[in-house]
This record gives structure tokens, C-alpha cells and sequence, in this order.
């Protein structure tokens, strides 16, 4: 039970803590009035807003809707001002660029140009809008005028900025300068940059907007005419050259010229050295001699005609790098095949000219001329690959046109080649031209020099052989199958050049001087094959050629040597009579030692008074048959007169014994000398 006076306490308490919710929530009850009386008033508020927000925005829309409107319509009236603006420049377009496109483009290209885009375009408009209109007639008219003031330009800058290239500047392309401290490469320029840029702006116009190719046909036939020229100017500087100091050449490039340039041989392009055709004009013509300073004019138009080929095929290159820049790529190809023709086919025409004339050399027996072929022929054949090269998309029948002339020149070669050797084995000549020495006859030199001239175009000697083979083999031959051809044709000519020359030196009476001329002859075969590089070249099918030859030799001189068997006989041990020592002669017997010393002296003389205009040019093979024979003489006589010197056949001695073995010995060493 709880006490009363905590139970007071509590009751107190509990009353203090009601008496404090009480207040409480008297206060919240009072708030809460507040807070409807403040959510009445903003309610309120916001009612009287809304309404007049409802007031204004029913007033504010239309004004909007208005003003827009009102902004569309100024926005289309700006834009159908300068629409307007815009037609109207067309009709003002022809009246604004007459001036300039009736004074033309020169020095004003890009405002010409402009010009004209401005006149296409009012084409256009008016075609477009008002195909009927009187305006379009005039624009159409201006423009045309504009395209071909352009197309004049184009024609007019070609025509005053294309220059022919100068002979030196072309030597100097195909050939540079060996005195040069650092080689440059010769660039040509054919058209100034600022005119090659305006070229190429017209003519990407004329594509373009022009619609005209009227321009490449232009272009082609300026600048074939340039080209033709400046090949032909370098054939007649070779002329000219030649006719004042006889020597072509090429100065240095001209950035780097020395003061005083000297001049100089030009090399053949591709060549080592140089082919004198001058040299064989004496030993290969036929015997009625050359013409005065034909050989030389000969050499001259082959170094020219070389030359002009490599020229071509340098320019043709440097044609295209230019034509590329200005000629659309498509049209490229059918542009360039039009703009060589003209000078690849002088150059075709004079190669064939060069043909002709190599087959009316032939019929004549001209050889010399013939020969011309073979260092063009080797030429064209060395630069048919650059050739190809810069002729690539070109029609096949100019393509084809190289070829064609290196198939005509081979063939006109291989027969050349044949009928040579034809020549050499029926020579006719045997009575008329046969050297009274016995010497080197001019056939054998003839055709020597001929060989010797082959070895330096030995493939392109035996390509020409090559090329007449009709065997499967020869469609694809090789080095070594014409190598094999060229020797079997050397061959060939040795082989008739020896049976020619035994049957001329029967022409001879005397053996002897028969001998003595095809010991010359073989002689000088040898020597000649053994200098050069024929040897080797016949030895590819003939081993035993060297060995064969020096067995001929020592026949004909065995044969030359039994000539001096009539004068050795007379005093040989075999036909001298036997007599005892001490024993007196008979008549009959010292008659005999009469005859023999008669006959020996007599033989003796003779033989030394006829073989000494006899001629052995080979000093080593003259001393050699000279002590041969003088051995031979005067141990024969020295035993005779050591024998009979002393023995009382005559009472006259001095009138048989009149040499000593010495004094024949002189005798003998002034053989084969004419001087003596």
C-alpha cells in the first residue's frame, strides 16, 4: 500500500505534467488556426494570380502569333530580294565580261577564267529557266567566243614557248661529259614553269567545261614538229661538224662549262669504240675503187644515225613526262602515238634507206658500205629495250615498227655475210691483180679485215646468221648458238679464201714464186688470227685450225726450197765424178768440174737475180727461209769447193770458182729484198 504522502506527491506531479500537455496543446491548437488562416490568405493569392495570369496570356498569344508572321513575311521578302538580286546578275553577267573576254586571256588568265565560269553559269540559269530568252543566245555566243579565245591561247603559248632543242643540249642528254667533277642529269625544259601552268589550267578547262579535244590534236602536232626538228637539227650538226673540224662534240652542261671548252669525240651511245668504216673502204670496195670522201660521209651518217636514234627515245621520254601534265590520262596514250610518228618514222625511213643501200652494195660487191649495218643494227638492237619501254601503249603498228626494221637489217646482214663468203671462193680475179712478188695478195687482206671487223659485233654478226636458221632451235637461240654460227661462218670465208688462193697461184709459172705467194698469204692468215680474237672465235668448231695452218707453211716452204735443187745439184756429192788423189785428170772429168761450177755459178745468179724482187713482208719468216736456204747452200758448196777448189781442171780458176762460200751467203740474205 503505497504511503499518502507519495501518493499526494504523485497525484501533483501528474497533475503538473497534465497541466503542461494542456498547454501544449492549447499552442498547437492555436498554431494550427494561424496556419489555416495563412493557407486561406496564400490561396487567395494565388487565385487572384492564376486569373490574371488567364487575362494576360489571352492578350499576349495573338500579339505573338502576329509578330511572327510578321518576321516569316520580312524573311521572305529579304530572300526573294536577293533571289532577285541573284536573277538579275545573270542579265547584267554578258554586259560585265564582254570587255575582258573580247580583249582575250593573255596576262589575265585566272580573271578571264573567272570571267568565263561566271558567263557558264548564266548559261546555264537560262537554260535552265528561260531556255527561249534572247538573253541565253548572248551568254551561249560569249561563252563560245571565251572557249575559243582559250583554245587560241593554248595554241598561241605552245606555238611561242615550244623551242627546238639544240644539238648540244641533246649530245649532252644521250651522252653527259666525262669532264664533269660531279655528274648532273640533263633535264630538258621545254616550257617555262609560269606558261606550263597556264597550259595546264586551259586545258583542264577545254576537259572540263569546254568539252573540246580539239586542243590535243593541238598539242600533238607542235610538238611533233618539234621534235621531228630537233632530231633533224642534230643530224645536220653531225654534218656540219664533220665538214669544219670533222669532230662532233658536247660541251659540258651549261651550269658547269669550263671557260674555254675544248671539243672532243662524242661516244657512240652504247659503244666502246668507235667503227671506222674508212678502213676497209681501200680492202673491201670492189676494184673499181671508192669514191672520194664517201667513206668518211659513210661514217658520219652512222655516228649521226645512232645518235639520232638515242635522241629519240631520250626525247620521246621527256615528251611524255611533259605530256602527262597537260593531256587528260586517257587521252595520253593516242596523244603521244600521234606525236612521235612523225620522227619515228624518219627515223624508220632512213633505217630503211640504210637497208637499200646495203642491197645495192651487196650486188656491187660493196662492202664497205654493208658494214655500216652492223654498228646500227647493234645499236638499235642495244636501245630496242628503252624502246619498248617508252613506246608502251602505243598501237601495235608503231610498236612494231623497231622490230620491223631490225628484221630488215638483219636479214640484209646475213646475206651481206653470205655473199662475202660467196665472193671470197669465186674472186675472179687471178691474171689482172696478181702481185709479181709474190706478196700478200689484196683478197687475203680483204677479207682478213672483214673478220677482224666482225669481232666487234660479233652478236649482232651472229644474231644475223642466227635469224636465217630455219630450225626449231633458232627460235630461241642463244649466245652460244650464234657464237657457234659465227665461227662456222668464219670458217667458211677461210676456208674459200684458201681454195681461191691455190687456184690464183697457179697463175704463177715459177713454183717457187707460187710457193713463196701462198706461204705469204697463209702466213699473214695465221699472224692475223693469232693478233686478234679470231683464233679463238674458229676454234669454237675447228681445233686444229692453228696447226693446219702451220702445216701448209712449212709445205710451201719446202717447196720454195727444192727451186734451189737445180743449183744445189750441180754440185751434190751424188752427181760429182770420183777421181784417186794425185791421179791427172781426164778431159772428161775436168769437163765435168767445168759444168758443175758453171752451172752451180750460173743457177746461183739466177735464182738470186729473180727471187730478190720476190717479198716475204714477215721479217721473222724472211730471216728464217733466208738461213734455211744459205745453210743449206753453202754447206753444199763449201764441201764442193773444199773438194774441187784446188784440183787443176782449168787453167782459168777465176773463171769457174767466182763466189766463196761467204760471198753466196751474201747473196742468199739479199733475197726477198728489192732495195738490195
Amino acid at each position: 500500500m503505497i504511503p499518502p504522502q507519495e501518493a499526494s506527491a504523485r497525484r501533483r506531479e501528474i497533475e503538473d505534467k497534465l497541466k503542461q500537455e494542456e498547454e501544449t496543446l492549447s499552442f498547437i491548437r492555436d498554431s494550427l488556426e494561424k496556419s489555416d488562416q495563412l493557407t486561406k490568405n496564400m490561396v487567395s493569392i494565388l487565385s487572384s494570380f492564376e486569373s490574371r495570369l488567364m487575362k494576360l496570356e489571352n492578350s499576349i498569344i495573338p500579339v505573338h502569333k502576329q509578330t511572327e508572321n510578321l518576321q516569316r513575311l520580312q524573311e521572305n521578302v529579304e530572300k526573294t530580294l536577293s533571289c532577285l538580286d541573284h536573277v538579275i546578275s545573270y542579265y547584267h553577267v554578258a554586259s560585265d565580261t564582254e570587255k575582258i573576254i573580247k580583249e582575250g586571256p593573255p596576262g589575265r588568265l585566272e580573271e578571264y577564267l573567272g570571267s568565263i565560269a561566271k558567263i557558264q553559269k548564266a548559261v546555264e540559269y537560262f537554260q535552265d529557266n528561260s531556255p527561249d530568252s534572247p538573253e541565253l543566245n548572248k551568254v551561249k555566243l560569249l561563252f563560245e567566243r571565251g572557249k575559243e579565245s582559250l583554245e587560241s591561247e593554248f595554241r598561241s603559248l605552245m606555238t611561242r614557248h615550244s623551242k627546238v632543242v639544240s644539238p648540244v643540249l641533246i649530245l649532252d642528254l644521250i651522252s653527259g661529259d666525262d669532264d664533269l667533277e660531279a655528274q648532273e642529269d640533263v633535264t630538258l625544259e621545254h616550257l617555262p614553269e609560269s606558261v606550263l601552268q597556264d597550259v595546264i589550267r586551259i586545258s583542264r578547262w577545254l576537259v572540263e567545261y569546254g568539252r573540246n579535244q580539239d586542243f590535243m590534236n593541238v598539242y600533238y602536232q607542235i610538238r611533233s614538229s618539234q621534235l621531228d626538228r630537233s632530231i633533224k637539227g642534230l643530224k645536220e650538226h653531225f654534218h656540219k661538224s664533220s665538214s669544219s673540224s670533222g669532230v662532233p662534240y658536247s660541251p659540258a652542261i651549261p651550269n658547269k662549262r669550263k671557260d674555254t671548252p675544248t671539243k672532243k669525240p662524242v661516244k657512240r651511245p652504247g659503244h666502246e669504240h668507235d667503227f671506222r668504216v674508212k678502213h676497209l673502204s681501200e680492202a673491201l670496195n670492189d676494184k673499181h675503187g671508192p669514191l672520194a670522201g664517201r667513206d668518211d660521209m659513210l661514217d658520219v651518217e652512222t655516228d649521226a644515225y645512232i645518235h639520232c636514234v638515242s635522241a629519240f627515245v631520250k626525247l620521246a621520254q621527256s615528251e611524255y613526262q611533259l605530256l602527262a601534265d597537260i593531256i587528260p590520262e586517257h587521252h595520253q596514250k593516242k596523244t603521244f602515238d600521234s606525236l612521235i610518228q612523225d620522227a619515228l618514222d624518219g627515223l624508220m625511213l632512213e633505217g630503211e634507206n640504210i637497208v637499200s643501200a646495203a642491197r645495192k652494195a651487196i650486188v656491187r660487191h660493196d662492202f664497205s658500205t654493208v658494214l655500216t649495218v652492223f654498228p646500227i643494227l647493234r645499236h638499235l638492237k642495244q636501245t630496242k629495250p628503252e624502246f619498248d619501254q617508252v613506246l608502251q601503249g602505243t598501237a601495235a603498228s608503231t610498236k612494231n615498227k623497231l622490230p620491223g626494221l631490225i628484221t630488215s637489217m638483219e636479214t640484209i646482214g646475213a646475206k651481206a655475210l653470205e655473199d662475202f663468203a660467196d665472193n671470197i671462193k669465186n674472186d675472179p680475179d687471178k691474171e689482172y691483180n696478181m702481185p709479181k712478188d709474190g706478196t700478200v695478195h689484196e683478197l687475203t687482206s680483204n677479207a682478213i679485215l672483214f673478220l677482224q671487223q666482225l669481232l666487234d659485233f660479233q652478236e649482232t654478226a651472229g644474231a644475223m646468221l642466227a635469224s636465217q636458221e630455219t630450225s626449231s632451235s633458232a627460235t630461241s637461240y642463244s649466245s652460244e648458238f650464234s657464237k657457234r654460227l659465227l665461227s662456222t661462218y668464219i670458217c667458211k670465208v677461210l676456208g674459200n679464201l684458201q681454195l681461191n688462193l691455190l687456184s690464183k697461184s697457179k697463175v704463177y709459172e715459177d713454183p717457187a714464186l707460187s710457193a713463196i705467194f701462198l706461204h705469204n698469204n697463209y702466213n699473214y692468215i695465221l699472224k692475223s688470227l693469232e693478233k686478234s680474237e679470231l683464233i679463238q672465235l674458229v676454234a669454237v668448231t675447228q681445233k686444229t685450225a692453228e696447226r693446219s695452218y702451220r702445216e701448209h707453211i712449212e709445205q710451201q716452204i719446202q717447196t720454195y726450197q727444192r727451186s734451189w735443187l737445180k743449183v744445189t745439184d750441180y754440185i751434190a756429192e751424188k752427181n760429182l765424178p770420183v777421181f784417186q788423189p794425185g791421179v791427172k785428170l781426164r778431159d772428161k772429168e775436168r769437163q765435168i768440174i767445168k759444168e758443175r761450177f758453171k752451172g752451180f755459178n750460173d743457177g746461183l745468179e739466177e735464182l738470186c737475180k729473180i727471187q730478190k724482187a720476190w717479198a716475204i713482208p714477215d721479217t721473222e719468216q724472211r730471216d728464217r727461209i733466208r738461213q734455211a736456204q744459205k745453210t743449206i747452200v753453202k754447206e753444199t758448196y763449201g764441201s764442193f769447193l773444199q773438194k774441187f777448189g784446188s784440183v787443176p781442171f782449168t787453167k782459168n780458176p777465176e773463171k769457174y770458182i767466182k763466189y766463196g762460200v761467204e760471198q753466196v751467203g751474201d747473196m742468199i740474205d739479199r733475197l726477198f729484198d728489192t732495195s738490195a
